[in-house]
């Protein structure tokens, strides 16, 4: 008998071991997002608190705006951790999850449905606003806050049920800083390409109109296919036009590729693109081509004195430098927490309330007040210039 004691206890003992070690099921994405303080080593005294709040956050992670989106996440991430640090909101742990918006509106609908039905308290994300565009109303259905940090066409306003607020300069505010550029550089003729969606095409319209008002002529108003590789008809026409300048107001993947072969086919007069090529992506893509190149651009972190600890922060975590929208989203994440503490509960209406009543919240991007169509109060534009493989001030 005692033999077969001490066997079954061997047995159990063992039995123990393995299930208590590394068999444990995989996490879901909610128990993922926010636990870092599993994954990294902690210092000092952890904070206590009372439940979870779950903020969701909608961006692309899959598609050629994929690095955008994953950035925007990153960004976010280091907010909700520093958060969390700090005890959270009103007490509560945030939790994140995510929804891929891989910049398609069919796509984003369903990741906003997503996070609608997960019970999110709120929402942090739009990049390209034609994907953006239709999670509107699912957004305003269930009166879900969202926080927009890089999607801005003009498109959206108009749309908005009062739920979403845009912390990105809009299309309107864009097209006056690039009309005063073109001025600037010397242009009377301009031309002006797109891709028909709804960012890239609010853009080149708003812009096309001021340049007319101004007393100005826009001799090509183009429109090509996203993931178009031969530009040869449309470099051929524009150099058949002769314009001092060419604007490009969509994505910088397929940016670089026009800019590229704009050069090549004899192009000579300035190129200046929009917002969506800011990436240094655009540089590698288009290579030599690309130098001199401006944009019109939202502040970038490298340029903006407050974001240092947040640069640093960012490349020692995630091993490379944070992107074009990364200061925004992380300035989205606190503006909510901002305004939930301010509503001092997880009510959608009264958060909603507390985020129309922002007045002059610093961020790293500068401070944010809303007009009363939940835009932007004051534009944040600024104006880059490729050099030697980088964006450079160029005002």
């Amino acid at each position: 008998m005692k033999k077969v004691f001490l066997l079954a206890l061997v047995i159990g003992l063992m039995s123990l071991a393995v299930f208590g070690c590394g068999n444990q099921p995989p996490a879901s994405d909610d128990q993922q997002s926010g636990e870092n303080d599993q994954a990294e080593e902690q210092t000092g005294e952890q904070a206590s608190f009372d439940g979870e709040l779950k903020i969701g956050i909608m961006v692309p992670t899959t598609g050629s705006e994929a690095t955008y989106g994953k950035d925007m996440e990153n960004a976010i991430q280091i907010a909700v951790d520093e958060i969390n640090a700090e005890g959270g909101i009103l007490g509560k742990k945030v939790v994140t999850t995510t929804g891929d918006a891989a910049c398609d509106p069919q796509m984003a609908t369903a990741a906003a449905s997503k996070l609608v039905s997960s019970d999110v308290t709120a929402v942090v994300g739009g990049y390209c606003s034609g994907a953006t565009l239709p999670t509107l109303s699912i957004y305003g259905d269930a009166n879900v806050p969202l926080v927009i940090p890089a999607a801005n066409s003009t498109k959206l306003i108009p749309n908005n049920p009062g739920n979403a607020f845009m912390i990105n300069g809009t299309g309107a505010h864009q097209a006056q800083k690039a009309t005063a550029l073109f001025e600037r550089l010397g242009a009377e003729k301009i031309a002006i390409v797109h891709q028909g969606d709804g960012y890239s095409e609010d853009l080149a319209k708003i812009t096309n109109d001021v340049w007319e008002e101004d007393g100005h002529e826009v001799v090509a108003f183009e429109v090509v296919n996203k993931g178009e590789q031969d530009f040869s008809s449309l470099v051929t026409n524009v150099r058949s036009k002769s314009p001092d300048l060419l604007y490009w107001t969509a994505y910088y993947a397929d940016g670089g590729m026009l800019i590229k072969q704009l050069r090549q086919g004899g192009y000579e007069g300035e190129i200046v693109v929009g917002d969506g090529s800011n990436s240094p992506k655009l540089m590698e893509i288009a290579g030599n081509a690309a130098e001199g190149v401006y944009v019109t651009s939202n502040p970038l972190v490298e340029y903006l004195p407050a974001a240092k600890k947040f640069m640093e922060d960012y490349k020692a975590r995630f091993n490379n430098d944070p992107g074009p929208y990364s200061a925004l989203s992380y300035d989205g994440l606190y503006l909510l927490a901002d305004a939930i503490e301010r509503a001092g509960s997880t009510d959608k209406e009264a958060i909603i309330k507390a985020l129309a009543e922002t007045e002059g919240l610093e961020g790293l991007a500068g401070k944010v007040s809303f007009t009363e169509d939940n835009v932007l109060a004051e534009s944040n534009f600024v104006v880059l210039q490729a050099k030697g493989g980088s964006w450079t001030n160029a005002e």
